[in-house]
C-alpha cells in the first residue's frame, strides 16, 4: 500500500496482519542461531489498550515507507529542561557485564567534591556489550548493543530491562538517541534501522553500506545524519524521508565520525588521522595523532565561547585540542587528561548543575568521563581547561575515579540524573526523579502522541484502531 509501513505477512494462525508494533510470544519470535537463550517473554496485557510502557520485542522484519523527522529539541512547549543535579555513568565491558554508576556533587568546605557509586552491577548480554547510548532529557531509556546481535533497552528510573530489538543480523557497531523519542542503531549487517521509543518499531531501515557501519553521526538539527564503514564511503542520509541523500568515496575506512556542537564542522577519524571538514565536505585540517585514537567527542567549553575536540587514544590520556573561531587555524592540544594505566576506550561529557558555594560565582561545569582496558572510570571537570590556547600543556588530574576491579571496558554513556522542568506560563514544576512512581501508567513523555509519518493521515490511524480492536476480538474470543 503506497505511503504505508509494510510488515511482514502474519503467521497462518493470524487471520490478520497487524501494522502497529505489538507484543510477541517467545514461540512467534524469529529464534536466534543455535545455543543463544530466547529474548526474555512479553507480558500480554488482557485490557482494550496496551501498556505504553509494556515490554516489546520486536522481530526481525523488513519495513518501507517514509519515517518522521527526528527532532533533537524538547517535545515539550511549555517546559524548559534545567540542568540535571547528578548524573549517570554506564559502561560495557567484554567481559559481559553493564555497569551503572551514580554520580554526585556535594559542597567540600569552599569547594565541590564529585562522587561516583554503583547502582547496579550484571550481566546484560550473552556476548561482549560493543555499544550503549542514554536517551537525552532526563536519561529515561538506555540501550545497550553486543554481539549477540541485540539491542537492549532498559528503563533506567524503574532500572529494569524493557526487552531485545532483534532486527539486525550482525553485531551492533554503534548506538545513538537522536532525540528521546527515538533510537538508532548501526550493524556489521550493514544497515541502519530507527526505532520509535513509544512502541520500540521500526519505522525505517537504512540500505547502502557494503559491508559493517562502523560509526554514525546525527547532525544536531536532527534532520541528516552521517555513516561510515567497511566500505571507505561517507554515507549522508535523509532523517526527514528516511533515505540516503548522497555518498562520496573517502578511499579508506573511517572508523568515526562525529559533528560539532553547532554542526558546522564534522571529523572522521581513521587508525592515527583526524580529517576535520565543513559541512561542504571540504577538508579544512588534517591531524596526525601521536597514538592510536579510539574514540573522539567535540564537546563546548565549561567557560568561555567555542569548543574543543576531546580525543581518546592509544596513549593511556585524553587530549584536548582547542578549535579556534578562525577555521584556517590548525587545531593545537592544550591540556591532557591523564591517570589510566592502559589505552582509553571512550570519552563521553554531559552539563550539569552545581550546589552554590557563596565566594564562588560558578553555577555550572561540563563533567567528562573516561573509561579504560585498565577497568577504571575517572571524572573530569573541563572547566580546567584554559580559556585561552597557551604553550604548555596543561596537565589535568581526575576528580574521583570507580575501579571495576580488572573489567576491560568497552563503550561509555553518561545520563541526566534528578531533572526539573520549570513550566514558562506559572504552571507547576514537574520534578523527575529516579524513583518516579507516577511513570508507571505512563509519562508525559510516554503520552505524547508524535505526528504521524509524511504520506499518512488520519484515515490511516481509524483504519489501525480498527484493526487492533479486531485482532484483540479474535484474541478475546480465542
Amino acid at each position: 500500500m503506497a505511503g504505508k509501513l509494510a510488515r511482514r505477512p502474519a503467521q497462518k494462525s493470524d487471520s490478520r496482519a497487524h501494522k502497529k508494533a505489538r507484543l510477541a510470544p517467545a514461540s512467534k519470535t524469529k529464534p536466534l542461531r543455535k545455543g543463544t537463550p530466547p529474548p526474555p517473554k512479553a507480558k500480554v496485557n488482557s485490557s482494550r489498550k496496551p501498556k505504553r510502557n509494556a515490554p516489546v520485542t520486536t522481530t526481525r522484519s523488513d519495513t518501507k515507507g517514509k519515517a518522521k523527522a527526528v527532532s533533537t529539541e524538547d517535545e515539550d512547549d511549555n517546559a524548559v529542561v534545567e540542568l540535571p543535579s547528578s548524573f549517570k555513568v554506564m559502561a560495557g565491558s567484554y567481559e559481559k557485564l553493564l555497569y551503572g554508576l551514580e554520580g554526585t556533587v556535594s559542597v567540600e568546605g569552599s569547594s565541590h567534591k564529585f562522587s561516583l557509586r554503583p547502582m547496579f552491577i550484571f550481566p546484560a548480554h550473552i556476548s561482549c556489550i560493543k555499544s550503549i547510548a542514554a536517551s537525552p532529557q532526563g536519561g529515561k531509556w538506555l540501550a545497550t548493543g553486543s554481539a549477540d546481535e541485540i539491542v537492549k533497552v532498559w528503563d533506567l528510573r524503574r532500572r529494569k530491562e524493557i526487552g531485545g530489538l532483534m532486527h539486525h543480523e550482525g553485531s551492533i557497531t554503534h548506538l545513538e538517541f537522536p532525540s528521546r523519542s527515538h533510537l538508532l542503531s548501526a550493524s556489521e549487517d550493514g544497515t541502519l534501522c530507527l526505532f520509535r521509543a513509544r512502541d520500540w518499531s521500526v519505522l525505517r531501515s537504512l540500505k547502502g553500506h557494503k559491508g559493517r557501519v562502523n560509526s554514525v553521526a546525527v547532525h544536531p538539527s536532527g534532520k541528516v545524519a552521517l555513516s561510515v564503514g567497511q566500505d571507505r564511503t561517507l554515507r549522508m542520509w535523509d532523517l526527514m524521508r528516511g533515505k540516503g541523500s548522497g555518498s562520496t568515496k573517502i578511499y579508506k575506512e573511517g572508523e568515526l565520525v562525529r559533528w560539532s556542537t553547532d554542526g558546522d564542522l564534522f571529523v572522521l577519524q581513521t587508525l592515527f588521522t583526524l580529517d576535520i571538514y565543513s559541512t561542504d565536505v571540504k577538508l579544512l585540517h588534517t591531524i596526525t595523532h601521536p597514538s592510536r585514537i579510539h574514540d573522539v567527542k567535540f564537546c563546548k567549553r565549561a567557560i568561555g565561547e567555542g569548543e574543543v575536540l576531546l580525543v581518546a587514544a592509544e596513549d593511556k590520556k585524553v587530549s584536548v585540542y582547542d578549535l579556534p573561531s578562525d577555521r584556517t587555524q590548525v587545531p593545537t592540544v592544550v591540556a591532557e587528561m591523564i591517570g589510566h594505566t592502559n589505552r582509553v576506550k571512550a570519552v563521553d561529557m554531559l552539563h550539569i548543575a552545581l550546589p552554590s558555594i557563596s565566594d564562588s560565582p560558578r553555577t555550572s561545569t561540563t563533567v567528562v568521563s573516561t573509561i579504560s582496558s585498565d577497568g577504571k572510570v575517572r571524572l573530569f571537570d573541563l572547566a580546567s581547561v584554559p580559556e585561552n590556547a597557551t604553550p604548555e600543556k596543561l596537565q589535568l588530574e581526575a576528580l574521583t575515579e570507580y575501579d571495576t576491579k580488572g573489567s576491560r571496558l568497552t563503550c561509555l554513556a553518561l545520563a541526566d540524573g534528578d531533572v526539573q522542568v520549570s513550566p514558562v506560563q506559572g504552571k507547576r514544576k514537574r520534578v523527575v526523579t529516579d524513583n518516579a512512581e507516577e511513570d508507571e501508567e505512563g509519562s508525559e513523555e510516554d503520552k505524547e502522541v508524535p505526528d504521524e509519518m509524511e504520506g499518512e493521515g488520519e484515515d490511516e490511524s481509524e483504519e489501525e484502531e480498527e484493526i487492533e480492536e479486531e485482532s484483540e476480538d479474535e484474541a478475546e474470543d480465542e
